[in-house]
C-alpha cells in the first residue's frame, strides 16, 4: 500500500530542520515507542534501520559462536563474520516447508553465545509457534546465550510478538523496524526491545553519533500516529498470497507455504535473469545456505502486479524451455 500520506507529509515538514543535528538519543521517538509497545522507555534503543542494530549488537557482544537456521536472512551471518564469530547453522528441511523445529532448540548449547530467529523467517515466510519460541528463549537462558527475535515482517501476519517474554527473559532482544510495515525502506528507522539495559548501553557505545536522521525520526513518529496502517495490508496480502501460491503452483513451480508478504519457490535455473530482461526482479536465493540454484523469493503485491509477474514467468519459462 506504500507510504502513508501522513508520514510523507511529516518527512517534508522536517526538511527545514535538516540543517540541525538530530537528537542522538531519539528521546521523543523512544517516548512514543514506549507508549505504542507498552514497555518501559529504557528498554528501547533506536537505530538506522534494523540492520544497524544487528551490527551494533554483534559489535557489543563480540560472540565467539552463534546459531542460525538455514536458510535465513543473510545480514545476521554478515554481521557475525565481521567480528570473526563462528557461525553454526541448523538446516531446515523442505519436507517441513523449512519450518523451525525442536531440533533448532536442541542445537543451542553452552558453546553458543548468540542465536538469531527471524519471525516470520526470511525467505521462507514460516512462523515459529509461540510455544517453540518460549522453549527456545528458555534454552538460551539456561545456556547463557542471547536470543534475537527479528519481528520486522511480523506486522504482516496475525502472529503475536514475543515482547511478553521480555520481562522474564533479559537474554531476549526483539528487532523491529518501520521499513516494511510503513514502506520506509529508504528512510532507515528501526528499534530494538530488551530488558537488559546494560546490553543497550553497550550497543549505544558501538553506534556512530547522530545515526538516526531528522527525517527518519519525524517519519517514525508520524507512523506511530497511524497504528492501523499495517492492518490494512493484512487481508489484501492474505488473499493475494493464496491466489499467487495457486497460480505459481499451476505453472509447475514448487511453492513453500508462507504466512508473510513474500513467497519462496523453486523453478528453472536462470529464471531470475529471464524475468529481469522483462524488467521484473525476483530475488535469487542461490546464495542462501540451505537453498541453492533454482530457489527464488518474490513479493506478494497488488493484483495487477502479481498478474504481470505471472505473465513474465510464463514467458520466461517458455524461453528457458522448462516443462
Amino acid at each position: 500500500l506504500g507510504l502513508p500520506q501522513g508520514v510523507a507529509d511529516a518527512i517534508v515538514a522536517a526538511l527545514p530542520t535538516a540543517d540541525r543535528y538530530p537528537d542522538p538519543l531519539c528521546r521523543e521517538l523512544r517516548t512514543a515507542l514506549s507508549r505504542a509497545e507498552q514497555l518501559p522507555e529504557p528498554w528501547i534503543l533506536c537505530g538506522n534501520g534494523a540492520a544497524d542494530l544487528i551490527y551494533r549488537l554483534v559489535w557489543a557482544l563480540k560472540p565467539r559462536r552463534a546459531l542460525l537456521p538455514a536458510p535465513t536472512f543473510a545480514e545476521y551471518a554478515a554481521a557475525l563474520e565481521s567480528v570473526g564469530c563462528e557461525v553454526k547453522r541448523e538446516t531446515l528441511h523442505e519436507a517441513d516447508d523449512f519450518a523451525v523445529t525442536e531440533a533448532f532448540v536442541q542445537a543451542v548449547n553452552q558453546s553458543i553465545d548468540l542465536v538469531f530467529l527471524c519471525q516470520p523467517n526470511n525467505p521462507t515466510g514460516q512462523i515459529t509457534p509461540p510455544e517453540l519460541v518460549q522453549r527456545l528463549v528458555r534454552r538460551c537462558a539456561d545456556c547463557g546465550a542471547v536470543l534475537v527475535v527479528d519481528e520486522c515482517f511480523l506486522d504482516f501476519t496475525d502472529a503475536a510478538s514475543a515482547k511478553d517474554l521480555l520481562e522474564a527473559y533479559p537474554n531476549l532482544l526483539i528487532l523491529k523496524a518501520f521499513t516494511k510495515n510503513y514502506a520506509l525502506a529508504g528512510v532507515r528507522a528501526g528499534y530494538c526491545l530488551t530488558a537488559d539495559r546494560q546490553l543497550l548501553e553497550k550497543m549505544s557505545a558501538c553506534s556512530q553519533p547522530w545515526n538516526v536522521s531528522v527525517p527518519a525520526q519525524a517519519a517514525a513518529l508520524a507512523a506511530l500516529r497511524e497504528p492501523d496502517w499495517p492492518a490494512k495490508a493484512r487481508p489484501l496480502i492474505a488473499a493475494q498470497r493464496a491466489v499467487l501460491t495457486a497460480d505459481l503452483t499451476a505453472l509447475g513451480l514448487t511453492v513453500c507455504l508462507s504466512q508473510a508478504n513474500y513467497l519462496l519457490f523453486r523453478g528453472p535455473a536462470g529464471l531470475d535473469a529471464a524475468l529481469l530482461r522483462q524488467k521484473i526482479a525476483i530475488r535469487s536465493c542461490a546464495n542462501y545456505p540451505g537453498l541453492g540454484e533454482g530457489w527464488y523469493r518474490t513479493a506478494v503485491r497488488l493484483p495487477e502486479e502479481n498478474e504481470a509477474l505471472l505473465d513474465a514467468l510464463r514467458r520466461g519459462m517458455e524461453e528457458l524451455s522448462w516443462r
